[in-house]
């Protein structure tokens, strides 16, 4: 692998990407310190040790909400509106259709998907902004002077208008990466956030317990292995295509197969089910002091049984995470339409007769090897829970969801310096197994 990267930088081209990359790193995380005005610093630190949702949404932010700068939202908005469009697909037919169109249908795709994250970008500015402003601590309130009452419209405007360009900002270095540097931009901007926050996570795990850095960095070591087996996993179904006679020559013929993976749907069902379980506990927040009995009662229930401690939210979570991989793994492989593309390309699998029988084997194969994903993304997600009684604490170096990140961002880059290197005749990363 060093090897792989000193050939890399001996390549006046490829040496330009890499350092492309890091430059823009380096500006966004520049711009995740550049605080959005009227923040009560020590408040809002405060808010975030006790609300995991918001770290969540900092991790995508890549460590700008933290700070509430104005990248806070980072490029989340801009992932929502790809997970909506995804999943309204085979739900719309025009959206289907361009899915279908090659180039031009996946361009028309990305320009909605950035218009839809302009408005999704305003309403979560908003809604998280407001939380923090309701949000108070021994420090006192994280942010003054917002919401739609007289005398606070216009900084309430100004703090949304500054928010949503943020994340366009965002948005923007993440392209530049694709178009001019190496790997998926917006996931990069992800991982730099991640990493950057590691020498904090480390410092506080070594005020709590000295002992358990030792404990976690072999737990994570041992996850991150594990998430690497798992990811690039993969079921391969032979498939044979028959021979075609056209004029005087013969198309065809060759065998091939499709490569299933165990894993097909990345950190998607993590993020599902964090959004799920935190939702109860932020709404019954609301209405814990509320003057009526049942309410108040009600809410205080709700938000005890939301509890983080407990084991039902743990329980839960394994099961939603479960649950939601196996709904998208079955969303993303009926959009793919498998069966009907083998079809057409007069392709089947030996044993199997083409069309419906197809598609059956297909979906079967799919959902089992699907149970090992899903087990594993469940283990993965309550990580934090079960080695609890072992280092006694849950905090980790880095988190469940930003190690399936962090790993499929190595390993995708990885893949791609790998292609680069070969395509120069360079001896890359990863070496063949003869």
């Amino acid at each position: 692998m060093l090897q792989g990267i000193a050939n890399a930088f001996k390549l006046p081209d490829l040496r330009k990407k890499i350092v492309f990359t890091l430059l823009v790193l380096v500006i966004y995380r520049l711009a995740a310190h550049v605080p959005v005005p009227g923040v009560n610093v020590e408040a809002l630190r405060q808010v975030f040790q006790q609300n995991q949702l918001l770290g969540l949404l900092d991790m995508f932010s890549g460590g700008a909400m933290s700070n509430f700068s104005v990248m806070a939202m980072g490029v989340y908005p801009y992932i929502t509106a790809q997970i909506v469009l995804q999943l309204l697909q085979p739900v719309v037919p025009a959206l289907e259709a361009l899915s279908k169109e090659g180039e031009a249908g996946r361009q028309k795709l990305n320009m909605y998907m950035h218009l839809l994250a302009i408005p999704l970008a305003a309403l979560q500015g908003f809604t998280q902004t407001s939380v923090l402003a309701q949000s108070a601590s021994a420090s006192g309130p994280v942010i003054q002077n917002f919401g739609f009452r007289a005398g606070t419209w216009l900084p309430t405007l100004t703090t949304i208008a500054t928010l949503t360009a943020g994340t366009m900002f965002a948005i923007w270095l993440g392209e530049l990466i694709d178009e001019q540097g190496i790997g998926n931009g917006i996931s990069i901007i992800i991982l730099g956030g991640i990493v950057a926050g590691i020498p904090q996570r480390m410092g506080q795990l070594w005020i709590a317990n000295p002992w358990s850095i030792l404990a976690f960095v072999v737990i994570t070591v041992i996850t991150m292995l594990g998430i690497v087996v798992v990811q690039e996993g993969q079921r391969r179904i032979p498939v044979q295509y028959a021979k075609r006679v056209r004029g005087t020559k013969i198309y065809g013929g060759q065998s091939t197969h499709i490569p299933l993976q165990v894993n097909s749907v990345g950190m998607i069902p993590l993020i599902f089910a964090v959004s799920f379980m935190m939702l109860p506990g932020v709404v019954s927040s609301y209405f814990v002091n509320s003057g009526i009995n049942i309410v108040r009662s009600l809410s205080s229930f709700v938000s005890r049984l939301f509890d983080s401690n407990g084991a039902f939210y743990w329980i839960l979570y394994f099961l939603l995470v479960v649950g939601f991989t196996y709904f998208y793994a079955d969303t993303m492989f009926r959009q793919q339409d498998l069966p009907d593309t083998l079809r057409r390309q007069g392709g089947f699998i030996p044993g199997i007769r083409p069309g419906t029988h197809t598609a059956e084997f297909l979906h079967g194969v799919v959902r089992r090897i699907t149970l090992v994903g899903a087990l594993f993304l469940g283990v993965v997600a309550i990580l934090p829970f079960l080695v609890r009684p072992l280092v006694g604490t849950d905090q980790m170096l880095v988190t469940s969801t930003g190690l399936l990140i962090v790993v499929g961002v190595v390993l995708d880059t990885m893949k791609q310096l790998e292609a680069q290197l070969l395509m120069r005749h360079y001896e890359g990363f990863i070496k063949k197994m003869r």
